[in-house]
């Protein structure tokens, strides 16, 4: 099968180093400066994002705090300011929803725009229509924040292209650049291919894009054994196979600890946090779970992790609450780094089942009571007593995965 050769319709836009440039854009004083934002500020707290100046020292996105200070000691680290990385998202929601009535967010810093539909009034030149949207961006959400924009004829394509380059990329990837593209570009650089996946590639001989994409889907389901050959013999060839919605396995929470937590008393306010939140979302998502998870690690290395489905189905924030002390109460007890909750075995809200012992509806009426006031008013407006003072261990923060989640707000 040959390289697709419809016009390339599809725009992956990536901001660049997202979290560091949006406080360099709202603070002069930090543009040009090595600068990171992390989970804490504490030597063990994770880098979020690093800005471009602290890219050119090495640090990554992903290291520590005290990594990134050996690598460059000036560098500035501050701790996440959700608020404005919302605002910067849905700003750039309204702007490209200016250029296509298809946007599709993808995380808080990636948005995909099809262009299909609208690609004629552009004069069916991709490449204008990226031009337009640069310039409009420094125009109208601020001159310090760069985007990447790759143009491809499926969304994989596009987003490869967008990587090409970094910062303030534009690049195709059509069928009049793919083989340049591919002969040049490692295996590893793919999205998907990491070193796993590159060892079985190599174990049937195929070590680089160029070969990955030359190989016949025979090779290809000799080096995956699954489907996953056929997934990638067309996404290579520029067909759209990953524009699908998929539907959720579960729900979930966690949070790496400033500082290790060890009785129930204190660990206790931070599930019913992480509760209060994954509960709310699945809520929100019109579902109810029949199983809750509960993972811990601890300060020493240790790992535990358990899982339960349950005899009745789980919607309301203090059930699935009892249900993870539960499993808490099960676990060896020592100081703990990381905690992760989740809810699985989803259902659609209307296969909810009455119980016999207890008043359902009674409790579907109050939690629908409960999400009324947080939408209108803001999370935690209500919440369990025994979150107070919870703040200090889990401050607001960007659910990478959570876009769909986020709420219009006037602008």
């Amino acid at each position: 099968m040959k390289f697709n050769t419809a016009p390339p319709s599809v725009l992956h836009i990536d901001i660049n180093s997202c979290f560091a440039t949006v406080e360099q854009q709202a603070n002069p004083f930090l543009r040009g400066k090595p600068l990171v934002v992390a989970a804490y500020e504490s030597a063990n707290g994770c880098v979020l994002a690093a800005s471009i100046e602290a890219k050119q020292f090495g640090v990554k996105t992903g290291m520590r705090v005290r990594d990134a200070k050996q690598l460059c000691p000036r560098v500035l680290v501050m701790s996440t300011d959700p608020w404005k990385y919302r605002n910067i998202h849905l700003l750039f929601r309204k702007l490209l929803g200016r250029y296509s009535p298809h946007v599709s967010p993808k995380s808080i810093d990636e948005f995909v725009v099809h262009l299909d539909q609208v690609l004629h009034i552009y004069d069916n030149d991709p490449l204008l229509v990226a031009r337009k949207i640069k310039n409009e961006i420094e125009a109208t959400i601020g001159d310090w924040i760069q985007v990447s924009i790759g143009i491809g004829p499926n969304r994989y394509l596009a987003k490869t292209a967008a990587g090409l380059i970094k910062p303030n990329g534009l690049e195709v990837l059509d069928t009049t650049t793919y083989e340049e593209v591919y002969r040049h570009l490692p295996l590893t650089k793919l999205t998907g291919i990491k070193d796993a996946n590159a060892a079985r590639l190599r174990s049937v001989g195929i070590r680089t894009v160029w070969d990955f994409y030359e190989a016949p889907l025979w090779k290809l389901k000799a080096a995956f054994h699954s489907v996953t050959s056929y997934y990638w013999y067309m996404r290579l060839r520029g067909y759209e196979i990953d524009d699908v919605e998929y539907a959720r396995r579960s729900y979930g929470n966690s949070y790496s600890l400033p500082r290790p937590l060890e009785t129930r008393e204190s660990v206790s306010p931070i599930i019913s946090k992480l509760v209060t939140k994954t509960s709310g979302r699945l809520r929100k998502a019109g579902l109810i779970a029949q199983g809750v998870h509960l993972a811990l690690q601890y300060k020493e290395g240790g790992y535990w992790h358990q899982g339960h489905k349950c005899a009745k189905h789980l919607f309301s924030t203090q059930d699935i609450y009892e249900e993870v002390m539960r499993l808490y109460d099960g676990a060896p007890h020592a100081p703990l780094r990381h905690i992760a909750i989740s809810v699985f075995e989803l259902h659609k809200e209307n296969d909810l089942q009455l119980d016999m012992f207890t008043n359902t509806l009674e409790k579907v009426h109050l939690m629908k009571a409960v999400d009324s006031i947080h939408k209108r008013w803001g999370d935690y407006v209500v919440y369990p007593a025994r979150m107070i003072d919870t703040e200090r261990f889990i401050p607001d923060r960007i659910a990478f995965g959570g876009v769909k989640e986020l709420e219009e707000i006037s602008i």
